[in-house]
């Protein structure tokens, strides 16, 4: 999903490619999978690794996760670096929507906190061949208006993802996709045009989200933005101060363990050292995406507790045109070779991350054998600073003085330093890189707005991966994929995406896309930078969050209670 990289958004996710034969996410199953897929699905489902980060990498450790709660609280208020534009299901893609949204719409799958996939909405899944996934509903399941929901709602509902008119965010993700028809009162079925390894991992994510039919079209067009989503989560949607804060009261019909807190209150602070303050003072419990200037302050502090956990993101800057100096791959290959990763890990990231020089992270390869992990990752170029190469490479270009400019903002210091360290990079081998700043409400509009890439070639990325796959980053470059923004387009990359994304075999996928993955690093699309967990921090009165990027599309706040009885 982004950030700049920021805290802000991404984009992680940013996502789906126009082809869709299988993007995001494809992996394992909790629940009774069925026929084919079964074991590949379960076995590629695995989640990352366990244990700490690689070898190399910052004095930092993973926590799996933080102490039970011990009680339940009356509220908590949860510091978010922006406000929604809308909370509606089909537009949530960055940081701040799908972090209120978890909690209150909930999808046919569950992406777990140990990032696996088990049984959501849907009691079990079954894919009785390659083309078709069963999906088998919870009965008595009830809307926050008082509904109960039955197959006529999930097929609404993701109708609404499917329709290319529609707007959806992640519609790329339903390309593939042929019907999606009611099947029984409890049952949907879901016909694919070909096999589709991805697709079933997304109804895990905000993609597979189900609400009410008649809550939706009662609301019409102001459904997202005021009254209620009329979804299944532990928490519905209480007072919205537009600017101010966002309520979500705990809802006493949840079919599951109900909410430890009656309310979930979250504020709005654009400003980092605000933030910061706001957790040290006690006006905000905690939050996600610290700043990374504020992990020493807020970890020496007495006021709570800074945990760090899998993240499944890379920091990257995007590039967004390869109509100027950026056209030519040795400008790019250039910029990444003179480009100070360590400098900026330590400065930008405050040292809580690691170094690398793969667009993907390494625990999304868990499902693949060691052969392919070495392959994916042994072949790609050195992360090392080389400045008399890249000054070679320049010259070789012609590019010397040519003007490329990148994004930055005050979102965090992770964004502002990486961009600087752009800068810094460029002007030591002959180019001029010129930083326009964008203002942090404006920075997740990048992601979808093609008018605020305007002028742009570059802008810092944090992108997240949806699911425990690669290919939800590498489709980013097939021809006409929603991220790709610079406009790439190689039938040859295009074929493997199609042969990866229909793929159900992890090892057989993931050693398509170690060529992806090689492919995109010879052609520098993006330039990686770092791995960087999830940062959380929880004040001394509450526990019990997540420590992993499951936030997303976990109903996390729930878990949320008192630290004490």
């Amino acid at each position: 999903m982004p950030r700049s990289l920021p805290p802000s958004g991404t984009h992680r996710s940013a996502r789906r490619s126009a082809y869709l034969p299988a993007r995001r996410y494809a992996r394992r199953y909790a629940l009774p999978v069925a026929a084919l897929a079964a074991v590949s699905l379960v076995a590629a489902c695995s989640g990352p690794p366990k244990g700490g980060p690689a070898p190399g990498s910052a004095a930092f450790k993973l926590s799996a996760g933080t102490p039970a709660a011990a009680g339940e609280l009356d509220s908590f208020t949860w510091a978010l670096y922006a406000e929604p534009p809308t909370l509606d299901y089909v537009s949530a893609f960055d940081y701040p929507q799908n972090t209120i949204v978890s909690n209150v719409c909930e999808s046919l799958m569950r992406w777990t906190p140990q990032l696996t996939v088990a049984p959501g909405l849907a009691e079990k899944a079954t894919n009785p061949d390659p083309n078709t996934w069963v999906y088998d509903l919870r009965a008595g399941v009830e809307f926050h208006d008082g509904g109960v929901m039955t197959a006529d709602d999930v097929v609404f509902s993701l109708g609404r993802q499917a329709d290319p008119e529609g707007g959806s965010a992640w519609n790329s993700n339903f390309a593939n996709v042929e019907s999606i028809t009611k099947t029984g009162p409890l049952q949907v079925t879901v016909k694919l045009k070909q096999p589709d390894s991805q697709f079933p991992q997304y109804m895990a994510t905000a993609a597979g989200v189900v609400a009410s039919k008649a809550g939706v079209e009662k609301a019409g067009k102001d459904y997202g933005t005021s009254g209620s989503l009329d979804c299944t989560g532990p928490f519905k949607l209480g007072t919205w101060n537009k600017g101010q804060s966002i309520e979500l009261q705990r809802f006493e019909g949840y079919r599951g363990t109900k909410a430890k807190s009656a309310k979930a209150v979250f504020t709005f602070l654009t400003d980092p050292s605000a933030r910061t303050n706001a957790m040290l003072n006690g006006e905000a419990d905690g939050g996600y995406l610290i700043p990374t200037e504020s992990y020493d302050r807020l970890s020496k502090s007495g006021a709570g507790t800074l945990y760090f956990g899998e993240g499944l993101s890379t920091v990257n800057v995007n590039v967004t045109s390869m109509k100027g100096a950026l056209g030519d791959v040795r400008v790019r290959r250039a910029l990444s070779m003179a480009l100070d990763r360590r400098g900026f890990v330590k400065a930008g990231l405050g040292g809580a991350g690691t170094v690398t020089n793969s667009l993907t992270t390494r625990a999304v390869w868990a499902a693949a054998p060691e052969d392919v992990r070495r392959t994916a990752f042994d072949a790609l170029p050195s992360p090392e600073q080389n400045i008399e190469q890249a000054k070679a490479l320049i010259k070789e270009a012609g590019a010397t003085g040519k003007t490329v400019t990148i994004a930055t903002s005050a979102i965090g210091q992770d964004v502002s330093l990486l961009a600087t360290a752009v800068q810094a990079a460029g002007s030591r081998i002959g180019l001029d890189v010129r930083l326009k700043t964008i203002a942090p409400n404006a920075f997740t509009a990048l992601f979808t707005d093609p008018r605020a890439r305007e002028g742009l070639d570059m802008f810092p990325e944090t992108y997240y991966d949806s699911i425990t796959d690669p290919m939800d980053l590498l489709s980013n470059f097939q021809t006409g994929a929603f991220q790709n923004y610079a406009g790439y387009s190689d039938p040859a990359y295009d074929d493997l995406v199609t042969k990866a994304r229909a793929e159900y075999d992890p090892a057989r996928r993931m050693a398509t896309a170690a060529q992806l993955q090689k492919k995109a690093a010879d052609e520098v699309l993006w330039i990686p930078v770092a791995e960087w967990p999830t940062a959380v921090f929880l004040g001394k009165r509450i526990t019990g969050a997540p420590t992993t990027i499951s936030y997303l599309y976990y109903p996390w706040a729930a878990d949320v209670g008192a630290a004490t009885r």
